[in-house]
C-alpha cells in the first residue's frame, strides 16, 4: 500500500487536491460522490497505520467530532464504509487566523474582540460537554468570509468524562509551545481553564502582533511562560483600553486558579469589556515575575554552594 495522492479514490472520496500537511498525516480536499460535496479527509501516513496508540488516539479525535454540533466547530463526517483509517471532515473556505495575523498584524480592537467572543461561545460549548481542546492556536481557527469562525484539529482533545489514555511513543506534544499553558509545559492533563488561558495567548497576539513568550528558543520561551508575567499589553499598544488589558491578564494567569472560572465568565467580560473592574493585575504581575526570578537565582546559587561543599569535603582516593 502507497501514500494516497490526488487524483485517487478512498472509499466514496475522490482526492482533488491537497490542503495541508502535519506531522503525521496529509489532509486532502476531497469530493464525496455519495452525498455530492466538499469534503476534507484527514489521512495518517501508513507508518502510523499499525501503531495500536496512535489508532486509539485518531479514534477519539473522530468520536469527539461526530458527538459536537456547532456552527463555530468544523463538523466530523462518519463515512459508510472504511478501507483504511482516516477522518472526514467539513471542508470550509476561509482564512486561517494566523494568515491575517501575519498580514494585519495587530487587528483592529474590535475586531480581536469579536473573534475572542466567538472563540470563547465555542469554548463553553465545549467545556459544557466536557471536552477540553488542548490545542487552540491561530492555525486551527478558520475565518469565513462572513466574519464568522470555525474551530478545527481535535487532535489532542480529551473528554473528560473518559478514562484517561497515555500516548507514550508519540512524538506530538500535548500543546502547541507558544498557546501552551504552564499546567501544560508541566505535563499535567489540562482543564478547561487551559483553554481560556490559549484563548488568552490567541488575544494578546491578536492586539499586540506578538505573543506573550519569546526567547532564544523554543526552550527558553516555554521557561520564561512558567517564571515571568507577560509585558502588558497597553506598553505595547496604547489604544487598548485599561479594561481590555485586564481581561488579557486574567486569562493569562500562570496559575489556573486565578484564571477566569470558565469560558462563560471570559465571555461576559469580552461583551462588556466596559464594565470590567480594573485592578492593579499589570503592576502586581510583574513584581511577581521579578519574586519568582530572584527565587529561582536564589535557588540555584543555593544548590551551587551545596555542589561546590560536597566537592571540596570528597574524600580522596
Amino acid at each position: 500500500m502507497a501514500e494516497l495522492t490526488p487524483g485517487q479514490t478512498l472509499d466514496q472520496y475522490q482526492l482533488v487536491d491537497v490542503i495541508a500537511h502535519s506531522g503525521m498525516a496529509t489532509v486532502f480536499r476531497a469530493r464525496d460522490t455519495k452525498h455530492d460535496r466538499t469534503v476534507a479527509l484527514k489521512v495518517p501516513y501508513l507508518q502510523y497505520a499499525g501503531d495500536m496508540v496512535f489508532h486509539q488516539r485518531f479514534v477519539r479525535e473522530e468520536n469527539i467530532g461526530l458527538s459536537l454540533d456547532h456552527p463555530g466547530i468544523i463538523k466530523t463526517y462518519r463515512p459508510q464504509e472504511r478501507s483504511r483509517l482516516y477522518l472526514v471532515m467539513e471542508y470550509v473556505e476561509g482564512e486561517l487566523l494566523s494568515a491575517r495575523i501575519q498580514r494585519e498584524r495587530q487587528l483592529r480592537i474590535a475586531m480581536a474582540l469579536d473573534f475572542s467572543l466567538q472563540m470563547a461561545d465555542v469554548l463553553a460549548y465545549l467545556h459544557d460537554r466536557n471536552v477540553v481542546h488542548r490545542d487552540l492556536k491561530p492555525d486551527n481557527i478558520m475565518i469565513l468570509p462572513t466574519g464568522k469562525i470555525k474551530l478545527m484539529d481535535f487532535g489532542i482533545a480529551f473528554d473528560a468524562s473518559q478514562r484517561r489514555i497515555t500516548w507514550s511513543g508519540l512524538s506530538q506534544p500535548v500543546g502547541t509551545p507558544h498557546y501552551m499553558a504552564p499546567e501544560q509545559i508541566k505535563g499535567q492533563r489540562g482543564s478547561v481553564r487551559t483553554d481560556i488561558y490559549s484563548l488568552g495567548v490567541i488575544l494578546y497576539e491578536m492586539l499586540t502582533g506578538k505573543v506573550p513568550f519569546t526567547g532564544r528558543n523554543v526552550y527558553a520561551a516555554l521557561q520564561a511562560k512558567i517564571l515571568k508575567n507577560p509585558i502588558p499589553p497597553r506598553h505595547l499598544r496604547r489604544e487598548i483600553s485599561p479594561q481590555i488589558e485586564e481581561i488579557v491578564l486574567h486569562a493569562l494567569e500562570r496559575n489556573p486558579r486565578d484564571r477566569f472560572s470558565s469560558a462563560l465568565e471570559f465571555r461576559r467580560a469580552l461583551a462588556n469589556p466596559e464594565a470590567v473592574v480594573v485592578t492593579n493585575r499589570a503592576a502586581h504581575q510583574h513584581s511577581a515575575s521579578r519574586l519568582t526570578i530572584w527565587l529561582w537565582k536564589l535557588r540555584a546559587l543555593a544548590f551551587g554552594f551545596a555542589g561546590g561543599t560536597k566537592e571540596v569535603n570528597k574524600p580522596k582516593a
